[in-house]
């Protein structure tokens, strides 16, 4: 069975690598640019858009504030990117704002962030494959009409790319994503030499068309909420800036430098394309509403149920090259193609993200193992299926999804940014140098103008749209809190109880008493209190030899190992098996096989401690790895697989509930009724 599934799953994702190649999977900046700012590079084909959806509820007067709007966005980004420039410096591990947060804040405001980065990362996904599907569906009638499933076979797609790895994913998507880039800054400079050196006259196919304004004149107040609206719908521009702060480990070295210069970069060319469209959009003169059948007038008449309305870049590149030209239509194939490949934004940041909280016990354990291709398998998969759960709950519909957008990541770059204030602070307590001092108080002054900003973006991002679908996304939220804090909870209370004492006590005697002679191999991972259990079991076996089997998976656990082996001076040899592909059932068969050959009338017998939990979630959080090794140890000849039980405190739970399982399912207990009570003393008969 083994065989028949490594086939196909060599054939999707390729062969194995060695751990010791880790390093030649990490990205360069050419690469790392496409892989993780794909995000914030293609939101502007939408951004501009929602910013003059928005103004146009107060009619075409109202454009005239875009300027403005995208010169608040372009301080919002460059304040951002300052800002996540000092997080890479200062916390290159890969946390980011999670990282940044849990140590200035707390673990409540780390969960927090971590919790809104989970959500806005399987939004994206959503979002992005949902808006490339309807973008691609206007050519291609049969994805328009079967869109859910196109979604769906999609992320398929982009999860078997990321499974190869993230430079393979990173070279498959560089191209698609630099084509996009090259199309906007062709189009910005052509249309600007056009405008100001030729002195043509461009017009967008909207430009004759005139906006029903809902609320006519604003003014005070309301004028001001609505371009506060409309800047937190520019504000879109901004998703993903964080992903590159979070993958921070998948950069070559320096990893802190170059993962900052590619921030630098994203943030140039992201609001550079940005403003370079909203000013075009003005010179053209294109027109968006949020009902356009209703709300667009030719004439003084509705344009129609059956008119469609093509996005704001659509329109600017047919004023600037015309529709149908070379450019237009490779611009616009680019265009469909890097909304897709935004999803690779999450794909990369998710999966990171997953693995510090997993290492940091607040996810199961899996999540912080590199599968077959070094990349962390689990995470993708997992970020796979909560996203095409989303497209078809929403029907892969963008506008019903993009309400949920926005609200995590702005909670996030809040309390991080919050979170920088409170490190420079602690940092400027105990610095006496005054060049340093001054470096750390401008950095603080950004951090606090930031923190101000996405605060107010995220405020009114709340107050816009909670009723339109933010409610979601915050609940998605609450969930991935309580969750992960109770999966915390577990495994603090798990290491407690399993916790190897420091010495011999009257507690401890199951776990290390002195036996007789002793034998076999014990499988441990770390010295507790099973491990401990599991080897004092082996030498009431009096077997001829005994020996502690580990197999090194992460080197740095193996080292703590060997170091409180040693330490503890445990009277069982420590044999430690290589594993360059992270795998612990093939290490241990090989190992076990070759015993057997070396003696093949002699039998081994392969000691596993094992966990007894009391709840079936619990059997998620732990087994995984003993059930796929007796699984396999079980078809070996000559071996015997011995589980050496450790009952946490949940077993109890699920051993009162057999009991009562046993006391009312006995053989004949249906047919027999209740029990009855037995004879007293004074209703036996006398003896004769």
């Amino acid at each position: 069975m083994s065989k028949l599934t490594d086939v196909p799953k060599r054939i999707l994702i390729g062969r194995a690598l060695r751990s010791d190649r880790l390093g030649e999977t990490l990205l360069p900046k050419r690469i790392a640019l496409p892989v993780f700012a794909s995000d914030p590079l293609s939101s502007v084909a939408y951004a501009p858009g929602e910013v003059l959806l928005v103004l146009s509820i107060a009619g075409v007067s109202a454009y005239h504030f875009s300027p403005w709007i995208a010169a608040a966005v372009v301080v919002l980004m460059f304040t951002v990117v300052a800002s996540y420039r000092q997080n890479v410096h200062a916390y290159p591990s890969g946390g980011g704002d999670y990282e940044v947060a849990n140590t200035n804040l707390g673990p409540k405001a780390g969960l927090t962030v971590a919790s809104a980065l989970l959500v806005d990362y399987i939004l994206t996904v959503a979002v992005s494959i949902s808006s490339g599907i309807e973008n691609l569906g206007s050519a291609v009638p049969f994805v328009v009409e079967n869109k859910v499933l196109c979604a769906v076979a999609v992320i398929v797609l982009l999860t078997l790319m990321n499974l190869r790895g993230v430079r393979e994913s990173g070279t498959l998507f560089a191209i698609p994503t630099y084509v996009f880039v090259t199309g906007v800054f062709i189009m910005i400079a052509w249309g600007a030499f056009r405008g100001l050196v030729l002195d043509h006259s461009m017009r967008a196919p909207t430009a004759d068309l005139e906006i029903k304004a809902e609320h006519q004149g604003l003014a005070g107040f309301a004028l001001v909420f609505l371009l506060l609206r409309a800047f937190s719908s520019g504000c879109a521009a901004l998703t993903g800036v964080e992903a590159i702060s979070n993958g921070v480990p998948a950069f070559r070295r320096p990893k802190s430098r170059n993962a900052a210069n590619t921030l630098a970069l994203m943030g140039l060319l992201a609001v550079t394309m940005f403003c370079g469209i909203i000013a075009l959009a003005a010179t053209t003169k294109v027109r968006m509403a949020e009902a356009p059948a209703t709300d667009l007038l030719h004439n003084g008449v509705p344009v129609g149920p059956g008119y469609v309305q093509d996005p704001v870049i659509s329109q600017v590149a047919e004023a600037v090259f015309g529709r149908g030209s070379f450019l237009f239509v490779v611009l616009a194939a680019a265009t469909a193609l890097v909304l897709f490949l935004a999803a690779n934004t999450a794909y990369n940041g998710f999966p990171l993200l997953g693995a510090i909280l997993a290492q940091d016990r607040y996810l199961p354990r899996q999540l912080h193992t590199r599968g077959d291709r070094l990349a962390y398998s689990n995470g993708i998969v997992l970020l796979a299926g909560a996203a095409a759960l989303l497209v078809v709950v929403y029907g892969a519909s963008s506008t019903r999804l993009i309400q949920l957008y926005i609200v995590g990541v702005f909670v996030s770059f809040t309390l991080s940014q919050i979170g920088m204030v409170r490190h420079w602070n602690r940092h400027l307590a105990t610095e006496r140098d005054p060049a340093t001092r001054r470096h750390m108080i401008r950095s603080r002054t950004i951090n606090t103008f930031g923190a101000f900003f996405t605060g107010v973006v995220l405020v009114v991002v709340l107050a816009t749209k909670f009723s339109h679908g933010a409610w979601v996304a915050l609940l998605g939220m609450c969930i991935f809190f309580a969750t992960m804090s109770a999966i915390r909870r577990h495994y603090d209370r798990v290491a407690e109880e399993i916790a190897a004492p420091e010495a011999p006590d009257e507690t401890s005697g199951d776990d290390m008493g002195r036996p007789s002679r002793v034998h076999s191999v014990v499988l441990v991972s770390k010295i507790h209190r099973p491990a401990l259990r599991a080897l004092a079991y082996a030498k009431l076996l009096r077997s001829d030899s005994l020996e502690a089997l580990s197999v090194n998976v992460d080197p740095q656990e193996t080292r703590e190992l060997r170091e409180e082996w040693e330490r503890r001076n445990i009277d069982v040899p420590l044999k430690v098996l290589d594993s360059p592909y992270r795998e612990i059932t093939r290490p241990v068969i090989e190992y076990v096989k070759n015993l057997r050959r070396e003696s093949p009338r002699d039998a081994v017998s392969v000691i596993i401690p094992e966990y007894v939990v009391g709840h079936w979630y619990e059997h998620l959080l732990h087994n995984q790895s003993a059930l796929r090794l007796k699984g396999r140890l079980l078809f070996t000849p000559g071996v015997m697989v011995t589980s050496v039980p450790y009952q946490l405190q949940s077993s109890e739970a699920a051993r009162l509930r057999a009991r009562r399982r046993q006391e009312w399912a006995a053989p004949g207990a249906v047919r027999r009724g209740p029990a009855r009570p037995g004879p007293t003393k004074e209703s036996q008969p006398p003896p004769k």
